[in-house]
């Protein structure tokens, strides 16, 4: 039996019971605290780390008797992380100290920022971490650690994803908890993308519920897609990257002309997305965007949301070096004006849905905004 202390996120007993898979009323926890240590959040991360801090104390708790199995799947998720574990001596709020194990952070890894509030971190991040907590326990016993660490960023993307599906309402009065019955949930596949497999029942147009399905789909994040548009001088901008995808598929073009686009980190709203993404991809700003909808890209495979805009600014200069170096970008932006940008509609010269989309969507209100 083990004892650890736990001063960050697993403070949050629903978070525990997840990483652990049992009741938090089957654990022997009480408050506690580690000397001459001081918990801070990590600058552009949604969780703490722990300080070396003379004089300060870390608040946390201690749970003892904890088992092989508990400690092997709490040093899965962890593991995630990049965290290890030390062994301390900490004190309990009834007076003794005992000694404990504490999942440190590599030395250099994170920087930290202001002190650390576990409270603020559930009312911010709660709702998403469990979520992503979910995902990675999923795939316990079926790949290790440093899978979920190099992932966990895109596993974070869907969760935060994922909250905004669920407010996703447009009227219909169905139920899926009385229309929809799942009968085996299995996830198959981790990396940038996820892969899960289902087999559910749904109720048919005749009211019957219909025959067990086995379905899978891409677990993706929501995205952003937007077009950059000059009403003064007429024109769009379009970026240009090689796409691996269109590339496996054999297509022997896959430098894809496209609108600027990219994935919806978690805290971010859309717009904040399509004002960051443009700037990255083709180094524009925008006065103001144009909402032109939001749809799934692809209902039958994919869980990807797409909200699309038009990007109202000043194109005065395209480039040939945008992107981030740290994800593998290689993007030029090629400025056109508008009646050549929808001849090359009209001529099937792009292969980009979005772009598209956004291209008829411009058509039907390109008056509207020169106006």
């Amino acid at each position: 039996m083990t004892n650890l202390f736990f001063y960050g996120t697993l403070r949050y007993l629903p978070l525990l019971e997840l990483v652990l898979g049992r009741s938090g009323q089957d654990l022997a926890a009480e408050p506690a605290m580690l000397p001459d240590h001081a918990v801070h959040a990590v600058q552009d991360q949604a969780f703490p780390m722990i300080l070396e801090a003379p004089g300060a104390a870390a608040r946390g708790i201690l749970v003892q008797n904890l088992t092989a199995q508990d400690i092997e799947r709490l040093a899965f998720y962890e593991g995630g992380f990049d965290y290890d574990l030390h062994v301390k001596e900490v004190v309990l709020e009834s007076g003794p100290s005992v000694s404990a194990q504490v999942f440190f952070p590599a030395p250099g890894l994170w920087t930290p920022a202001d002190p650390w509030s576990l409270e603020q971190w559930v009312s911010e991040w709660g709702a998403m971490t469990l979520l992503a907590a979910d995902e990675v326990m999923g795939y316990f016993g079926k790949v290790d650690a440093s899978r979920i660490a190099r992932s966990f960023p895109a596993i974070r993307t869907r969760a935060w994803a994922k909250l905004a599906a669920q407010q996703r309402r447009t009227g219909d009065g169905r139920s899926v908890r009385d229309d929809v019955i799942v009968h085996r949930h299995t996830r198959v596949y981790i990396d940038y993308f996820g892969m899960e497999e289902i087999e559910l029942q749904h109720r048919r147009y005749d009211g019957s519920m219909g025959p067990v399905l086995n379905r899978n789909g891409l677990m993706q994040g929501a995205a952003v897609v937007v077009l950059p548009y000059d009403p003064l001088r007429d024109t769009v901008l379009l970026v240009e990257q090689f796409r691996t995808p269109v590339f496996l598929i054999d297509d022997p073009e896959p430098w894809m002309w496209e609108p600027v686009a990219g994935m919806i980190d978690p805290g971010e709203t859309p717009e904040q997305a399509a004002h960051r993404e443009a700037m990255e991809e083709a180094q524009v700003s925008f006065s103001r965007l144009e909402y032109a909808g939001g749809a799934y890209s692809s209902s039958g495979s994919s869980t990807e949301y797409i909200h699309l805009y038009v990007g109202i600014g000043d194109l005065t200069a395209s480039i040939n070096n945008g992107g981030l170096a740290t994800e593998g970008e290689d993007i030029r932006s090629r400025i056109l004006p508008y009646a050549e940008f929808m001849d090359m509609v009209d001529r099937h010269v792009f292969k980009d849905l979005p772009l598209l989309s956004l291209a008829h969507w411009l058509a039907r209100n390109r008056d509207r905004l020169r106006g």
